[in-house]
């Protein structure tokens, strides 16, 4: 495919404000909706695995799995999202996302439902997640005005944090609902299902573009495409290193949940419900992170912000490991999940407003290889890791290394930023 390239006229940005922007709104909500739906099933997962394998290993590995293409598919993924159309990008995803969560109740109620058809599910539907990702991001600046760019990011983690308190709590009321885990996780995987067809309803009343004006300009290969993301994020300093921060966090951080209901599970003995308020204590805290992180961004620099996020989270994670009920697995999850927006807001706006439109896509996909890219790995490393070190101690081998890295990471220019 050929190259593209901007033209000299920039069409006219937004001005109107984020509650009289149509567009906006529209995109918000089918997110809000989908969003929640990604919670439901997300928490179902697991549990549906270890219902049907009885294996943590299993959990931790199609986690991964689902992670997975963010490692593999990221880079070229930002190179084809600057070139193609970003709305037609985010409908096929949300499209294909509807018809994959469809497959599994409806496989499961024909009894052919099989582990190999939940792994080629978890894979498929996490390589649309990188599509729509980076393509949603790369699409916000254009969707509304350059002031409101924060504004609008603070919304969508506002959204990811509602989703994590309301999903996990609703997949816990549906398999409750239905009296058996099984049964109970299909009703997560079709509740998630039409969440992305009300998203790709919302997505279609949209009629601003999502990139800028483009024509066909002299052939560029998508290696070389991808090659100049890469450089633009390797030769910024700052952004560099919060790249590599954020992945040893997303690192560590990625065998937090799977410890976390074993421990509920097997070691406190705690419901399914219960477990569902304690996994959704961490959209509480992001409720909360996302209401005091514009009140912080005016009053702290970034990089105290991103130190006092990793302390936070030292913390947390050690709270989790002495965890012996569940309102201490409540308030670490819930401190966890309050952290991340205002560490996130700082990172997100800052690469946004460094990297120009025609580079946002590959930009936003270089940073994502690594601290995505990162996630299965952990994910299947804390898996295996669960059966020889058990939850308690796993979740202790965690909080020491989140306490490694806030203390390498005082020591660079972070603590001037």
């Amino acid at each position: 495919m050929d190259q593209i390239d901007t033209l000299p006229a920039r069409p006219p940005q937004p001005t109107a404000s984020l509650w009289h922007n149509r567009a906006f709104l529209l995109l918000w909500s089918g997110q809000i909706v989908s969003e929640t739906g990604s919670q439901v099933s997300l928490f179902a997962l697991p549990l549906l695995v270890l219902a049907f394998t009885n294996s943590p290993a299993q959990a931790g590995f199609l986690s991964a799995i689902q992670l997975l293409p963010y490692l593999l598919f990221s880079l070229p993924a930002g190179a084809l999202v600057d070139r193609w159309n970003r709305k037609l990008v985010m409908l096929a995803c949300d499209t294909l996302r509807w018809l994959l969560l469809a497959s599994v109740p409806v496989a499961f109620y024909l009894g052919h439902l099989t582990l190999p058809q939940l792994y080629v599910v978890a894979f498929l539907e996490g390589t649309a997640n990188v599509l729509f990702g980076i393509a949603q991001l790369s699409a916000l600046p254009r969707v509304v005005a350059p002031k409101d760019v924060p504004s609008a990011y603070m919304l969508s983690e506002i959204t990811q944090s509602t989703a994590t308190l309301v999903g996990p709590s609703l997949g816990g009321l549906l398999i409750q609902f239905a009296g058996a885990t099984l049964p109970g996780t299909m009703l997560a995987y079709m509740a998630d299902s039409l969440s992305y067809l009300v998203s790709v309803l919302s997505l279609g009343g949209i009629r601003v573009p999502f990139q800028q004006q483009r024509v066909v300009a002299q052939p560029q290969s998508l290696v070389q495409d991808v090659l100049e993301g890469l450089r633009f994020l390797w030769c910024q300093p700052l952004l560099r290193l919060m790249a590599l921060l954020t992945t040893l966090i997303n690192f560590m951080q990625a065998g937090i949940t799977l410890a976390v209901i074993l421990l509920a599970r097997d070691t406190l003995h705690l419901d399914t419900l219960t477990l569902g308020i304690v996994i959704s204590a961490n959209g509480i805290g992001g409720l909360l992170g996302s209401a005091i992180a514009p009140w912080l961004q005016r009053r702290l620099s970034m990089g105290p912000i991103m130190l006092g996020s990793l302390l936070g989270w030292t913390l947390a994670s050690t709270l989790l490991a002495l965890s012996s009920g569940s309102w201490m697995l409540i308030l670490a999850m819930g401190l966890i999940g309050l952290l991340w927006p205002c560490y996130a807001v700082v990172v997100v706006s800052y690469r946004l407003s460094l990297a120009p439109d025609e580079l946002l896509g590959r930009v936003n996909s270089s940073f994502r290889l690594l601290t995505f890219g990162i996630e299965p790995v952990g994910k299947a490393l804390w898996g295996l890791l669960l059966l020889p070190l058990g939850a308690r101690q796993e979740l202790i081998w965690i909080a020491l290394g989140l306490g490694l890295i806030t203390l390498l990471a005082a020591f660079t220019p972070l603590r001037q930023a």
